[in-house]
């Protein structure tokens, strides 16, 4: 079959890399210039390796990404970097169950209860849609006690979900502390030389990738028309027997005029966050403990987390420059339209609380934005996924909104890639 795949993040990538293993004639369209989609990586001058614009890792059991690095035989690092929380102007380690029975802020009592239902959530797996009709703010103080709820986990749940925390499914949860492990990997070089290598296979296997070509509109007939256009600007068609669309679905539904009232309304209902990402480069670390990552738990922070980049991937490969990520969700357009100016104004008060020094140390910063970064998950989400099968006949929707119950991943993208290679065959 000649099968279209619109966008090369790991989703197309994974996708395409199947169905050419399997003969078929695959095109990938990218309207950006590299690979990745939300892992879209970059490099400064003298860096020997990229960086994310957006923070990524994977943890050691996402086992479908780490097993498509090992068939193309890319090479994965696995540490055990320091994570911590940020509670009353004080970093607590957070990342073992012994770090939280040692954490003094709480009772005895509340902390064995916490970690016992950490332990249980850890173990369910096959019953997760028993948990989905329960909301997080109501249920998780209820399973760990209000006041540890109150300290560690709403201005966690606030901070990220905003004016949705109230409604959000207990599975999201209980998706996040099933999926954690203590050891992390990352691929050599970073994320955007790994996709690059997918591309490299998927090519070698005679498939095309196209960069700098935004698909326009998908036309069904007896065939499926897609309308392109490159840097030129010069509008193309080409025809193909199916399409695997991967893009979020407010993108599809621009796409596809034709689609029917009550498909539409369907995907409109589904709703996502945007993010910012701001990266700091300076001469000196930004914590003095040797921190990875620092989940900030304050209700009334300006940013969700604070990911020292260089504590979990050596400096060295960045020019010795220490590299943070300052992470927070756009809740409103003007959020997102901000300049990196304005947005390191609103943080820098509270970075100083954290790191008085930072500014001092300070050689640049960009700012990158995202439209939809994270699907908002309201309870029984699973009766909202859209379906990978589409009202156009030919035409299959693979997205973020699509791997629940797991949050947002590559490696749930490269998941979902290779169920909608299935599925086209």
């Amino acid at each position: 079959m000649n099968i279209a795949i619109i966008g090369a993040g790991f989703t197309g990538l994974s996708a395409a890399y199947q169905l050419v293993k399997k003969g078929h004639t695959v095109t990938v369209f990218e309207k950006d210039a590299q690979p990745g989609g939300l892992a879209i990586g970059f490099k400064e001058k003298d860096w020997e390796w990229t960086a994310e614009k957006h923070y990524h890792h994977w943890f050691t059991n996402d086992t479908f990404v780490l097993n498509l690095a090992k068939e193309i035989g890319y090479s994965v690092l696995i540490k055990t970097p320091k994570s911590s929380f940020y509670i009353d102007g004080t970093a607590y380690k957070f990342d073992s169950p012994a770090a939280i029975l040692s954490f003094p802020k709480l009772p005895m009592l509340d902390k064995v209860r916490m970690a016992a239902v950490f332990a249980l959530l850890f173990r369910i797996n096959p019953f997760w849609r028993s948990l989905e009709r329960y909301k997080v703010s109501e249920f998780v103080p209820k399973l760990i006690g209000k006041k540890a709820y109150e300290m560690l986990w709403k201005p966690q749940l606030v901070n990220k979900m905003g004016v949705h925390a109230d409604k959000i499914s207990l599975v999201w949860f209980w998706a996040r502390v099933k999926k954690r492990t203590t050891s992390l990997a990352y691929p050599e070089g970073g994320f955007l030389p790994f996709a690059q290598a997918v591309v490299t296979a998927i090519e070698e296997k005679g498939g095309k990738v196209h960069f700098n070509k935004e698909v326009l509109e998908i036309t069904e007939n007896k065939q499926n028309t897609l309308t392109y256009k490159g840097q030129t600007g010069r509008k193309k068609t080409e025809t193909f027997d199916k399409v695997i669309f991967t893009l979020p679905s407010f993108l599809f539904l621009k796409m596809t005029p034709q689609l029917p009232q009550a498909y539409k309304k369907s995907l409109v209902k589904l709703q996502g966050l945007s993010a910012t990402n701001m990266l700091l480069r300076l001469k000196k670390p930004f914590f003095k403990d040797n921190t990875y990552w620092l989940s900030i738990c304050d209700i009334n922070a300006p940013i969700m987390a604070v990911i020292e980049h260089t504590n979990f991937m050596d400096k060295k490969h960045f020019a010795n420059e220490y590299i943070v990520y300052v992470g927070n969700y756009a809740f409103t357009d003007d959020k997102l339209d901000i300049s990196k100016e304005k947005l390191l104004a609103m943080y820098d008060t509270y970075l100083k609380k954290i790191n008085p020094d930072y500014r001092k140390n300070l050689i640049g910063y960009e700012l990158f934005k995202a439209p939809f970064a994270q699907p908002i998950v309201p309870v029984n989400y699973s009766k909202m996924i859209p379906a990978m099968k589409t009202p156009l006949k030919n035409v299959l929707l693979a997205n973020i909104e699509q791997v629940y119950p797991w949050d947002r991943g590559t490696n749930y993208a490269v998941e979902l890639g290779e169920k909608a290679a299935a599925l086209i065959e």
